[in-house]
């Protein structure tokens, strides 16, 4: 791969673009509060943070579920979040400038995300950032969320692009893992997690300030460099 050829980047969105965590730590717990389930902790919590709300509720519910069920829950947890983050939702430290940064250089952007598409809206509507990005991904149109590699497989497909040729950054040990098995380069970033946590990462940063289009032009040349051995 020369750098001339096409490229792109895909964002997780949550704990990677915006600071959500504690709102989405919350709204879990009104859900338990609801539903009844003692057993809730935050070690539960970020265990399952960046998986789809479909996967971690029967876990949490210890029982099964109908989907009618599932899905009653997941938009109930999902509201509370939106009420929560109301008007809160700010970028964190270095991502406007990345982005545009990745737009200068030709870069095609992304977002691949667990989370609904309503909640996406919102965030794009109030950091007003929707133009920045290309396509999006959301869990509404993916079966199999992270680790599972589809939504970032779907985003490359959407942006025109060889997985290949797409580095993803991500926060999360699931969304790590999906990167990898998509057979894509990943930038971690520890806003949620360690450095321990997330050692499979392709490289790892304490903020999206510390990078800028040029780290991503050298992960993608590593990673064409180390498949043409």
């Amino acid at each position: 791969m020369t750098l001339e050829q096409a490229r792109g980047v895909i964002f997780d969105l949550d704990g990677v673009l915006v600071d959500t965590a504690e709102y989405h730590r919350r709204s879990w717990y009104d859900l338990a509060a609801r539903e009844g389930w003692a057993h809730y902790s935050d070690e539960l919590f970020y265990e399952s943070f960046g998986k789809q709300n479909a996967v971690i509720i029967p876990r949490l519910a210890g029982r099964s579920l109908t989907e009618e069920e599932i899905n009653e829950m997941a938009d109930y947890k999902e509201l509370r979040y939106r009420e929560r983050i109301n008007g809160k939702l700010s970028l964190l430290p270095g991502v406007r400038e990345l982005l545009a940064d990745l737009k200068k250089h030709g870069f095609r952007l992304a977002i691949g995300t667990s989370t609904p598409k309503v909640n996406l809206d919102m965030m794009l509507d109030t950091t007003g950032t929707r133009d920045c990005f290309d396509e999006f991904v959301t869990s509404d149109e993916i079966t199999r969320g992270k680790p599972a590699p589809d939504t970032f497989l779907i985003a490359a497909k959407k942006l025109g692009l060889s997985p290949i040729n797409c580095v993803v950054v991500e926060d999360a040990i699931p969304g790590v893992q999906a990167a990898l098995a998509g057979g894509m380069a990943v930038l971690a970033v520890t806003n949620t997690r360690t450095r321990e946590d997330l050692y499979q990462a392709s490289r790892i940063v304490d903020s999206l300030t510390e990078v800028s289009a040029a780290d991503f032009m050298a992960l993608l040349q590593r990673a064409a460099d180390t498949n043409a051995e």
